[in-house]
């Protein structure tokens, strides 16, 4: 791509936004980040790997949340919360990579609010059909619907609090986004040929000016 593009993709748990993710990173030849963003970071800020993995897209617990609802700037502290250390090892390193200069997809963590002050970033959001996600999680876990379910609506509510609390917007909010996508309507190709044509609008949109 002639100027980068960034593409930030949040996704419901099931809804195939990684796999999305990796076939626009491939079709554009540029870099996909997701859990690599965990070893990139610890590598970069000191912590152990194992310790960002086990915080990575996790709230605070309800008790560190009620203690920091209203004191967000205890973020980096030294005393803060582990799971806030984590977090801010990952935002460091998104804003890292993205400061380089070349287009990438990275999927989750956040990273369209950690890359708000960039203006070559497209946001998107996959959601997906119920009965879609369970089939998916249902095939990839070897899950019974019923704990199919269970662990969608689990991983979901996770993601929600993580994102909510963090960047002050609503997770899979049409408003938080440059894009919302249903997988189900579209397929993994589709989307990802959305994703694609929307990062081809941002471009000419920054080759103009």
């Amino acid at each position: 791509m002639k100027n980068n593009v960034i593409i930030t993709i949040g996704r419901e748990f099931g809804s195939g936004g990684k796999a999305i993710g990796k076939i626009v990173s491939e079709k554009l030849g540029i870099d996909f980040y997701d859990k690599e963003i965990i070893s990139l970071a610890a590598k970069d800020s000191g912590m152990a790997p194992e310790v960002i993995e086990n915080n990575d897209e996790k709230p605070m617990s309800s008790f560190f949340f009620s203690l920091a609802l209203d004191a967000r700037n205890t973020i980096g502290r030294i005393d803060s919360p582990i799971s806030q250390q984590a977090f801010l090892a990952q935002f460091n390193v998104i804003k890292k990579i993205a400061a380089e200069g070349k287009s990438c997809v990275f999927v989750g963590r956040c990273a369209d609010y950690a890359l708000a002050s960039f203006e070559n970033v497209v946001s998107v959001f996959i959601n997906a059909d119920m009965e879609d996600k369970i089939a998916l999680v249902s095939e990839l876990r070897s899950l019974t619907k019923d704990k199919a379910i269970d662990l969608i609506n689990k991983t979901n509510k996770t993601r929600a609090n993580y994102y909510n609390y963090y960047s002050s917007k609503k997770w899979g909010a049409a408003s938080s986004y440059d894009l919302c996508i249903n997988s189900s309507r579209t397929g993994y190709e589709g989307a990802a040929e959305l994703i694609i044509r929307l990062a081809e609008i941002k471009q000419r949109i920054l080759d103009e000016k």
